[in-house]
């Protein structure tokens, strides 16, 4: 299967799983990570039982399941800085970051005299949605916590330019007759993700990008349909905003930021990413600027496991966040979590279209947050601050007509198009 890039990163522990619950490895793609246990193998083996779809609580087995996915991601990240010790690291937090660079929200113009003094240089300055940054380089041998320590006491709000991994994985299916799909929507939807074959519009912020993927094409067509795949909102129109392209590094909280901002300058309504990591300064004020124009982010909460760190952006506040469900109305046994969780939709026994039209049977929160999506911009089609709330709550209607039972903090007010499911066979 061929998910280009580093957008399917971590899919063992990690960030993914596919139907039938075998962790999918770059070494599949052709990225060299060994394939490791998906969460799903990891609290299957340790015999957790279920009822109405949802974990009981048993106080060992959930330790033991927090310890084992934890070391799961543990070894994930440092395989990545093994493969590309020159673009990749690790932050203090552990979470994979780009290697020997650092970001300063808001600088002034005396931190970075001082900074360059200190035999810092600048790799750019930037400003998105009038949040401004700047990534310095570091000064060679010096290890990044002690670059981060000297900065802030120059006075800088400074942290890593960490990774954001993406949220699902999935395996090729034979091929099937492909039934059509009627345009029904010409409505502009952002993706921050791989890049999207075929998509009305595309910019890319890594190098190597644009540069159509897997992830991101499956992502897509939840939203819009075709290649007999049931879309959230057939006929819409995808804006795909590279942030992988051919980068080791790339998916990382600068590139997010940048490409939520030419996003929001294009007046999309409503954006989907698919993708986790740790909360970081820049990206958090640029998803609180977007939303403040009238953008309405949705983002998955990734594949984990309940015990894992909140994930961003979904736990920004204001993001939506969305978890997935299996064929049974059963959350996902690996889903990760937010801050607040506020939907789920469909995200395993189903299939999605990638490059090529190749339909793949697909398992993960990244699934789900593009039918959440989708279901969005049918009822808000321009970007405008004075009417997210209305819109959201036609969306808390529909889920509260979805019936599905179970604690908050699996199903968040209930489930989004329940009926969107292609099912796989």
């Amino acid at each position: 299967m061929r998910w280009r890039g580093r957008t399917c990163l971590m899919l063992a522990l990690a960030t993914a799983t596919i139907a039938g619950g075998t962790g999918i490895g770059r070494a599949q793609l052709g990225g060299g990570l060994p394939r490791l246990p998906s969460p799903a193998d990891a609290l299957s083996s340790l015999g957790l039982p279920r009822a109405q779809g949802l974990l009981q609580p048993v106080d060992d087995a959930v330790r033991a399941t927090a310890s084992r996915l934890e070391a799961l991601r543990r070894e994930a990240f440092a395989q990545l800085v093994r493969q590309h010790p020159d673009a990749i690291t690790l932050d203090p937090q552990g979470f994979p970051a780009r290697a020997g660079e650092v970001v300063v929200d808001a600088p002034s113009d005396t931190l970075i005299a001082a900074a360059k003094l200190a035999g810092y240089a600048v790799i750019e300055r930037d400003d998105v949605l009038r949040v401004g940054f700047v990534r310095l380089r570091v000064p060679s041998g010096l290890p990044l916590k002690k670059a981060l320590d000297q900065l802030r006491k120059l006075g800088g709000e400074v942290s890593a330019d960490q990774l954001y991994l993406a949220s699902g994985g999935g395996r090729p299916v034979a091929s099937m007759a492909v039934t059509g799909q009627a345009a029904a929507s010409d409505t502009m939807v952002g993706v921050i993700d791989g890049g999207v074959e075929g998509a009305a519009m595309t910019r890319g912020f890594a190098s190597g990008a644009p540069r159509p993927n897997d992830h991101g094409t499956a992502v897509a067509s939840l939203i819009a349909g075709g290649h007999g795949i049931r879309g959230a909102l057939p006929g819409a129109r995808i804006a795909s905003a590279d942030v992988y392209g051919d980068d080791p590094a790339g998916g990382n909280a600068t590139a997010i930021a940048r490409a939520l901002g030419w996003l929001v300058g294009a007046r999309v309504p409503v954006v989907t990413i698919s993708l986790v990591g740790p909360s970081n300064p820049v990206l958090a004020r640029v998803v609180a600027a977007a939303r403040a124009r009238g953008t309405i982010i949705v983002a998955a909460v990734g594949n984990n496991g309940p015990a894992s760190p909140p994930a961003y952006p979904a736990s920004y506040p204001g993001v939506v966040a969305v978890s997935g469900v299996d064929r049974r109305n059963r959350p996902l046994i690996e889903a990760g979590r937010a801050d607040h969780l506020d939907y789920v939709a469909p995200a395993a026994d189903m299939l999605a279209a990638g490059v090529g039209g190749r339909r793949f049977a697909v398992r993960g929160t990244s699934f789900a947050a593009p039918l959440v999506a989708g279901r969005i911009a049918a009822i808000y089609p321009q970007p405008d601050p004075d009417k997210i709330r209305s819109a959201l709550a036609r969306i808390d209607e529909e889920a509260r007509k979805a019936n599905l039972r179970g604690a908050e903090k699996f199903i968040g007010r209930g489930m989004v198009c329940g009926a969107c499911r292609t099912i796989s066979e």
